[in-house]
């Protein structure tokens, strides 16, 4: 259904807009309320919204030789990922750097809402002038972050932010697709969860740059040095994600501000190595290519819908798959043949690989 101007966000009816020369301008100058009004448009589904995005997108400066230090803060629920940021936070902004929050919370899968709690979590951290905390609903997309986030850390990085921190919906081993959208992982677990266990399996523990056992205190203690020490013993054994670094396994305390510190000179020392290895620019240009094809994905998706015969055919094909009368795979090359594309390899009768 089309949003009409009074279901719109109040930044983004037209009364209250900036114009998009404004918006560049202001992101340029660091300003957190053109900066704001920019994320939103970015969320939005409104078509025009995303035309408008791109031109902003195409116009704003880039970074040149200082990027934003790009780090995903992942985890299960429960692991205290927002507790963990609020106290990094504060002491990244007691060094004088200008932070970005982007906190993600998972969307009902029946209203499509979202509480968008994390900001009021970070209660002591959201007062201060040097940080900017974003949290935006997940609306349903896998791998713990939301379809724009690309995006909406462009406009971050384009404002000037120093160090812009990613938490994701914390969904467990299926937040992988973070990977491909910051420099550093780290990974925050608690005592007693079995991540040591879930450490040999392919997923999130093997991608982790960083991993940081949380809650070690009062009783917690002895429990958490026991995950640590398992935990480590784990990535011993696994492959290398990043060439020459073996992720260090930390024990910390959100609570009792415990560890945090060292937690980030640990990110830091991983900084260190992809500069003096070359990993970070080649690490950036595989991230850059992963935006580009799932910006062809969501442009294909979103072109296809915006055709009411397509529209009318993918329903069509659906409703006879959902039905049984129309096998899977049967479906999907109907459908690919009335999109006009050629079946992929996987489905052809016959393939000249010579």
């Amino acid at each position: 259904m089309k949003k009409t101007e009074s279901a719109l966000p109040l930044n983004l009816r037209q009364d209250r807009r900036l114009s998009p020369e404004a918006l560049v301008d202001g992101i340029a100058k660091g300003d957190c309320n053109a900066l704001s009004q920019a994320i939103t448009l970015v969320e939005s589904t409104v078509a025009s919204h995303r035309r408008e995005v791109q031109n902003i997108l195409s116009r704003l400066p880039a970074r040149g030789k200082s990027p934003a230090r790009l780090v995903a803060v992942t985890g299960i629920p429960g692991a205290g990922k927002s507790s963990f940021l609020e106290v990094l936070g504060n002491q990244l902004c007691d060094r004088g750097l200008r932070i970005a929050v982007l906190a993600v919370d998972p969307s009902s899968s029946l209203s499509g809402g979202s509480i968008l709690g994390d900001k009021t979590r970070m209660e002591t951290l959201s007062r201060r002038p040097e940080c900017f905390i974003r949290p935006s609903p997940n609306s349903g997309e896998l791998g713990g972050v939301t379809r724009q986030a690309r995006d909406t850390i462009r406009l971050c990085e384009a404002a000037g932010f120093e160090v812009i921190l990613i938490e994701t919906v914390g969904v467990g081993q299926s937040e992988v697709a973070v990977r491909s959208l910051v420099d550093c992982l780290l990974l925050l677990t608690v005592p007693g969860t079995g991540d040591e266990i879930q450490g040999m399996k392919r997923g999130i523990v093997e991608l982790a740059d960083v991993v940081a056992v949380n809650k070690a205190d009062g009783e917690n203690r002895p429990s958490a040095e026991s995950a640590r020490l398992s935990l480590e013993g784990v990535m011993e054994i696994l492959s290398e994600t990043t060439p020459g670094w073996r992720p260090p396994v930390l024990a910390v305390s959100a609570l009792e501000q415990r560890g945090v510190a060292e937690t980030w000179q640990t990110v830091e020392r991983f900084f260190e190595h992809l500069e003096t290895t070359g990993l970070w620019d080649s690490r950036r240009r595989q991230n850059r290519l992963d935006w580009f094809r799932s910006h062809i994905a969501d442009a294909l998706h979103d072109h296809f819908r915006a055709d009411p015969k397509l529209v009318a055919e993918w329903g069509r094909i659906e409703t006879a798959v959902a039905s049984g009368s129309l096998d899977v795979t049967d479906g999907m090359d109907e459908l690919i043949r009335v999109l006009c594309l050629p079946p992929s390899p996987s489905n052809a009768q016959s393939i000249d690989t010579a």
